[in-house]
C-alpha cells in the first residue's frame, strides 16, 4: 500500500525550473528525511506534491479532494506564526477539523488525540497558555502536536525541528520514529544530517533540479554526493547507539 505516489512531478516558478520529473512514493512505516543545500527546491516540492502550487505530473495526495487530502495527510509548513491568542489545546484542536464539520463539538475521541499529542510533545500543563504566549520553541511543538492529532496515515513536515533546542530536536525526531509502528509515515525536510541519518528510515536528496539519491542513510550520504550537492566533505560510521555523522570540512570551489 502507497501513502503517496509522486511521478514525473515537474515544478517551474517564474520560468526557472525549480524542479524536473521527480518520481517517488511512500509506503507505511517510513520516516523520510527530504535533504539538500539551501534553495534546492524542498520545499517547492512538498508544497507541489500536496497541490498547493502548479505542477506538471501527478501526486496521488493532488489529486484527492480537500476532505479526503486532510484525512490522507497533515501539513506543517515552515511558517510558524500564530496570530491569535486561543489556548495551546483550542490549536491542537484544529487538527480534528478533518474528522468533524464545524461547528460540530469534539467528542471524546478527538479529546483524547489532542492530549495524547500534547503529552507526546511535551506539552502537558500548557493547555490554556495562550499560544500567542509561546516561545518559538513552543510554538513550534504545539504546532507539530497539531500534525499530531490529526491522526493521519502521513504527515508532512517542513523543516519540523528548526529553532528548536537539542533536546527536543531529538525527541520530535524520536516520536516521529515511534509513529511507524502503527504504520504510519513522516516525510519531513531536514538540514541537520546527523540527525537524519540517525532517525530517519530513508533520504531523499535533491539537488541539480531533481531527486539525486534516494535510499537508506549510508546509501545517500556518500562522499561523492555529499562533494557535489553540498560541498561538503564528512564522516559517516556505524556507532553503538547508530549511525554518526560528523562534517569535517568545506571544499574548496
Amino acid at each position: 500500500m502507497s501513502l503517496l505516489s509522486v511521478t514525473q512531478l515537474s515544478v517551474s516558478l517564474g520560468g526557472r525550473c525549480v524542479i524536473r520529473d521527480a518520481d517517488l512514493a511512500i509506503g507505511p512505516g517510513e520516516v523520510v528525511g527530504l535533504i539538500g543545500p539551501n534553495g534546492a527546491g524542498k520545499t517547492t516540492l512538498m508544497r507541489a506534491i500536496l497541490g498547493l502550487i502548479s505542477a506538471s505530473g501527478d501526486s496521488s495526495l493532488a489529486d484527492l479532494g480537500e476532505t479526503d487530502r486532510a484525512r490522507a495527510v497533515a501539513w506543517m509548513p515552515q511558517e510558524r506564526h500564530v496570530a491569535w491568542p486561543i489556548s495551546v489545546e483550542a490549536l491542537v484542536g484544529l487538527g480534528r477539523l478533518a474528522h468533524n464539520r464545524w461547528p460540530q463539538r469534539l467528542g471524546q475521541a478527538d479529546h483524547e488525540a489532542i492530549q495524547q499529542a500534547m503529552t507526546r510533545m511535551g506539552l502537558a500543563g500548557f493547555e490554556q497558555r495562550p499560544a500567542t504566549e509561546l516561545s518559538a520553541g513552543e510554538r513550534t511543538r504545539a504546532l507539530i502536536a497539531r500534525a499530531l492529532a490529526q491522526q493521519t496515515p502521513l504527515i508532512m513536515a517542513d523543516e519540523p525541528i528548526a529553532g528548536l533546542d537539542p533536546a527536543h530536536q531529538m525527541s520530535t525526531m524520536q516520536r516521529f520514529a515511534e509513529l511507524t509502528a502503527d504504520g504510519r509515515s513522516v516525510l519531513l525536510s531536514i538540514h541537520d544530517l546527523g540527525l537524519a541519518a540517525r532517525y530517519c528510515t530513508r533520504l531523499i536528496l535533491i539537488g541539480e533540479q531533481r531527486i539525486v539519491a534516494d535510499g537508506r542513510p549510508a546509501e545517500v550520504l556518500t562522499q561523492d554526493n555529499l562533494a557535489r550537492i553540498f560541498g561538503i566533505e564528512a564522516h559517516l560510521s556505524d556507532g553503538p547507539d547508530g549511525p554518526i555523522f560528523q562534517p569535517l570540512r568545506v571544499l574548496a570551489n
